[in-house]
C-alpha cells in the first residue's frame, strides 16, 4: 500500500465528461458525422493519433505492444462534423483468453463504424500482420483510409516503405493519407479525408464532450499506463486495475485502487524495494488523474495476485473485458 500526497496540476487540461455537459443541441444545416474505427497491428500509434485527433489525452500510450484493451470512444466536434473515433486493440494472433476477447472485439468494431482508418507503422515495410489485417477489412462493405503514421521517423528508404502500403491500399481501392501523430503533420489533410466519407447526421453527443467513458475507467487506465511505462517488459500484460472507491469532497478527490497481477514475483516488481516503485506510479498516476477531475487527488494503491486472471472469463469479466455486442 502506499499514500501518495497530492499537487495541482494544470486545471485546464481537465476532460468533459457526460456529468460535466449540457443536454445534446439539435445539428446545424449540414452538419456531418460517424463513427470513424482506428484499426491496425499492435503498437503502430493508434491510441496516440486519437488523442491528438480529440485534442486531449483520453487514451493511454506505451512503447510496449498491446496497450488498448477496451474499445475507447474519442469525440471530435467541429463547427462541420463531428467524429467519434473508435481506437481499438491492436489485431494480432491472441495467446491467451484475454487477447482472444481484444480481438475479437477489434473485429467486431471493422463492421459497426462509418469509416476504417487502418493505420500502418511507416518506419517498416508492410508485412504478414498488415497482409492478415488487410484481408479481414476487405471483407468488409465500410470505407477505408490506410493511414501511414510516423513520417517523423522514417529513414531514407521511406519511399519503398511507402510504396508497400500503396500497393495494398490500391489493389482495394483505398484512399492514403500520411501523418505523424506524434507531431500532428498531416493530420488535417487526414482529416479532411475522413470528413468527405462521413454522411450528413446529427450530434451524437453534447458538443463539448470528448470521451464516453466513465471517469473510473479513465482513471484506471492512468495508473495502468504508469505501470507500462516504469516496468517495461517485467510486467507487460498481467496487469488489470480496479478502481474500488472514488470519494469526492470539496477540497480533495480519495481513490482507492487495486492493480492485479498474476504472480507473486510481478507483485514485487511493481511494489519495489521499500515501496519505491508503487510510489512512483502513484505519484505520475495521481499527475494525470488530477487533470481528469481538474482538482487534488489523494491516491492510494494496493497490490493483489490474482492467478492467471487472463485465462479466467469471470475474472475478465470482473475487470471489465467483455466481447462487445
Amino acid at each position: 500500500m502506499t499514500d501518495v500526497d497530492f499537487e495541482l496540476d494544470n486545471q485546464a487540461d481537465a476532460l468533459p465528461l457526460l456529468s460535466d455537459v449540457a443536454l445534446i443541441p439539435q445539428a446545424p444545416e449540414g452538419f456531418k458525422s460517424g463513427f470513424v474505427g482506428i484499426v491496425g497491428r499492435p503498437n503502430v500509434g493508434k491510441s496516440t493519433l486519437m488523442n491528438e485527433l480529440v485534442g486531449q489525452k483520453i487514451a493511454i500510450t506505451s512503447p510496449v505492444a498491446q496497450t488498448t484493451r477496451n474499445r475507447l470512444r474519442g469525440i471530435l466536434t467541429t463547427p462541420e462534423v463531428q467524429i467519434i473515433f473508435v481506437d481499438t486493440p491492436g489485431i494480432h494472433k491472441p495467446h491467451h483468453q484475454l487477447g482472444e476477447v481484444l480481438v475479437r472485439n477489434a473485429r467486431i468494431a471493422i463492421d459497426s463504424v462509418d469509416v476504417l482508418l487502418f493505420v500502418v507503422d511507416g518506419t517498416v515495410e508492410a508485412g504478414g500482420g498488415d497482409r492478415f489485417v488487410v484481408d479481414l477489412l476487405s471483407q468488409s462493405k465500410t470505407p477505408v483510409i490506410l493511414g501511414i503514421n510516423k513520417a517523423d521517423q522514417q529513414s531514407a528508404d521511406a519511399e519503398s516503405i511507402d510504396h508497400s502500403y500503396i500497393q495494398l491500399a490500391e489493389a482495394n481501392g483505398w484512399a492514403v493519407a500520411k501523418f505523424s501523430a506524434l507531431t500532428g503533420d498531416g493530420l488535417e489533410a487526414l482529416q479532411s479525408l475522413l470528413n468527405e466519407r462521413l454522411e450528413l447526421g446529427p450530434y451524437y453527443y453534447p458538443p463539448d464532450l470528448v470521451t464516453d467513458q466513465p471517469e473510473r475507467f479513465i482513471m484506471a487506465e492512468l495508473i495502468r499506463e504508469q505501470i507500462l511505462l516504469l516496468t517495461r517488459e517485467e510486467v507487460p500484460h498481467s496487469v488489470a486495475i480496479a478502481i474500488d472507491r472514488v470519494d469526492e469532497e470539496p477540497e480533495i478527490t480519495h481513490i482507492l485502487a487495486t492493480i492485479n497481477v498474476e504472480r507473486q514475483s510481478q507483485k514485487g516488481i511493481v511494489i519495489g524495494k521499500g515501496a519505491s516503485m508503487l510510489k512512483a506510479i502513484g505519484t505520475a498516476a495521481r499527475q494525470q488523474i488530477q487533470k481528469l477531475v481538474m482538482g487534488k487527488v489523494y491516491l492510494e494503491l494496493f497490490v493483489r495476485v490474482q492467478p492467471k486472471w487472463r485465462q479466467s472469463r469471470t475474472r475478465l469479466a470482473e475487470f471489465g473485458y467483455r466481447v462487445e455486442e
